[in-house]
């Protein structure tokens, strides 16, 4: 999402792995859908799991597009974009 040249990234289930065996989830996506990821970097990755529920994540932001339509997670991204790799956000605002 940040767009950083990293080492190494992380895949994020777009569907949160621990909502796949809820009933309402089954029946909403596809099975291709539900194992659908993105590579992200660790800090944006952390970023996510911090700021949403898996619930939020099923139900509200689960494309990328809707992710960086949270305030929280886009204004995270465009500080974190600027920032060389190695950079580890702390604390819950990511600052």
């Amino acid at each position: 999402m940040c767009g950083r040249v990293v080492e190494r990234r992380t895949r994020h289930h777009l569907i949160p792995r621990s909502r796949h065996t809820n009933r309402r989830v089954k029946r909403a996506f596809s099975p291709e859908e539900l194992h659908r990821t993105v590579p992200l970097c660790g800090a944006c990755h952390r970023q996510i799991h911090r700021t949403l529920t898996e619930k939020e994540l099923e139900r509200e932001y689960n494309t990328v597009e809707a992710l960086l339509s949270h305030p929280g997670i886009s204004r995270f991204v465009r500080w974190i974009e600027r920032k060389p790799h190695g950079v580890v956000a702390r604390g819950p605002s990511g600052r």
